[in-house]
């Protein structure tokens, strides 16, 4: 009986002992071996990263480079918008200053034009009535 007991005591213990051999053996069959060769360093991941960020960096100062381009520009248009548009202004002064009735009157005397002494206004209301009788005497 001892000794079916110590075969029943020890079978258990050894079949745990097999089963946990056997599923590290699955896990590290899930996991590649990898030899030292092939490993990253740490001097080639320090590397990379100051690589990565040295080049972020230029991306950077390149975008910035651009957006001050831009900056320059636009207050460059904004002076010649001013410019246009005090120039739009004089011009506009100019226009009233010609079509203002005294300086029409001026002009037209310089021209030799007189003014009339007895004006006459053209009724527009008689000119489309004599039109409307004609019509529906010919029709």
């Amino acid at each position: 009986m001892a000794l079916l007991n110590s075969i029943a005591i020890k079978s258990p213990r050894a079949s745990r002992q097999r089963f946990t051999e056997k599923s590290a053996e699955v896990f590290l069959k899930l996991v590649p071996s990898v030899s030292e060769g092939t490993q990253a360093t740490h001097r080639f991941f320090a590397t990379f990263l100051s690589v990565v960020g040295g080049v972020g960096l230029l991306i950077l100062l390149a975008i910035n480079i651009l957006l001050a381009q831009d900056a320059f520009t636009l207050s460059e248009l904004k002076i010649e918008s001013k410019i246009v548009a005090d120039e739009r202004e004089a011009i506009n002064r100019q226009i009233e200053a010609a079509s203002s009735p005294e300086a029409l009157a001026a002009t037209a005397q310089s021209l030799g034009m007189r003014p009339s002494d007895s004006p006459v206004f053209l009724n527009l209301d008689a000119v489309d009535q004599a039109l409307a009788n004609e019509g529906m005497k010919r029709g």
